[in-house]
């Protein structure tokens, strides 16, 4: 498995869904080794849980992102050459356009296939193909899917979207999940020690979001959908969790609401008190414009909150409207409004969402679930 990030190297989705698969498989029986980037503090080989993770040391920096992405994969190819001489591999996984110079590269070296998964596409990432960057990454995306055996994508929206965009037979592509570690949210937590670390009382309501703060997380649109909260409930706070780009933005535009006060901005924070927080608000706002799945809304959904979410991509596959979820349209401050007061007026109602997602997400999700689906594909690939 070829990922540019791994934990302890958290950027987005793609460590956490690599961590919990690579496990799964390990689990399932199979012998996984991860090839990813070096971090300060992080050893450049460790076993988790069965996984072997190989760190690679990056021996060259540039400052321009897509230019040192083509430069860390050259020393990630090699590293994944090192271990083969050592390994008989049966297949490649690549994940997203970071790693396909070196997912490609491997294939060739070991002569084995590649699947690959697209998480997103740069296209939908930044809406539209603006700069000569976002076309070279476009350009690495369909190389990637020419090359893969299989691909692999979370929900039927990123199948129709990387087949029109990548004009790519049907069949190639197979629809698989994100999944989530259901144990990490049996847990229980002094709910008013929690919010009081973030100065919210008792008798206040808690509104959370989570995600990166860019563009394609819509999450000004939460923010200009707080004065209409306010004025209906105003016991509400809020909490934006992550960070990003975007974040003075973002400030600058909670601060020009006159409600900047009720609004605190996290910034990243560790895994623990972010379930610590999901399993402590009263309701979990995902208002993406661009969600090819939106495993936050699962995270939600597993720590036993109710969830408004944007009704687009992954997120309109995975909720279902007034059982598991509320759905808001995306980039609508009044619809996104209407969703959270929907779900702080009626508590009895809101609870049954919340156990109605629960379960779903128990059923459906598990790690174990998707390591299945994904090693009968290999299986399919290797014949």
């Amino acid at each position: 498995m070829v990922t540019w990030e791994f934990p302890p190297r958290i950027v987005g989705g793609i460590a956490r869904h690599c961590e919990g698969l690579a496990k799964a498989l390990v689990r399932k029986g199979h012998e996984v080794y991860v090839i990813t980037l070096d971090l300060p503090g992080a050893p450049y080989y460790e076993e988790m849980e069965g996984v072997k993770v190989y760190r690679t040391a990056v021996q060259l920096g540039h400052p321009e992102f897509l230019t040192w992405a083509l430069l860390f994969n050259h020393f990630m190819a090699k590293k994944v050459a090192e271990v083969s001489r050592k390994v008989k591999f049966d297949i490649v996984h690549v994940h997203d356009w970071l790693t396909a110079f070196a997912g490609i590269s491997s294939k060739y070296h070991l002569k084995k296939p590649m699947i690959t998964t697209i998480h997103a596409t740069e296209i939908g990432r930044a809406q539209g193909l603006h700069n000569p960057s976002s076309l070279t990454i476009d350009g690495i995306e369909w190389w990637s899917t020419y090359e893969a055996s299989k691909i692999i994508v979370t929900s039927g929206s990123m199948r129709k979207e990387i087949c029109d965009h990548f004009h790519l037979p049907w069949e190639k592509i197979e629809i698989i999940p994100n999944g989530i570690d259901l144990t990490k949210y049996n847990t229980s937590v002094d709910r008013s020690a929690v919010r009081g670390r973030y100065g919210v009382s008792p008798n206040e309501k808690l509104v959370l979001c989570v995600g990166r703060l860019v563009p394609q997380k819509g999450i000004e649109y939460l923010i200009q959908a707080i004065p209409m909260i306010s004025q209906r409930r105003p016991e509400t706070k809020f909490i934006i969790v992550g960070d990003g780009w975007l974040r003075d933005h973002l400030e600058g535009l909670a601060q020009s609401t006159g409600y900047r006060w009720k609004t605190i901005f996290t910034g990243f924070i560790s895994d623990s008190e972010v379930i610590a927080l999901m399993t402590s608000a009263d309701t979990l706002v995902v208002p993406s414009i661009y969600e090819p799945f939106g495993i936050v809304a699962l995270e939600g959904m597993a720590g036993g909150i109710p969830v408004v979410a944007s009704q687009i991509g992954g997120l309109a596959e995975v909720i279902e409207h007034d059982r598991t979820g509320i759905f808001a349209h995306s980039r609508n401050p009044s619809s996104i409004a209407w969703g959270v007061d929907r779900v702080l007026s009626d508590p009895d109602h809101s609870r049954w969402l919340a156990q109605n997602a629960k379960e779903m997400v128990q059923k459906t999700f598990s790690w174990e679930a998707i390591a299945t689906k994904t090693a009968k594909v290999y299986e399919e690939v290797i014949g």
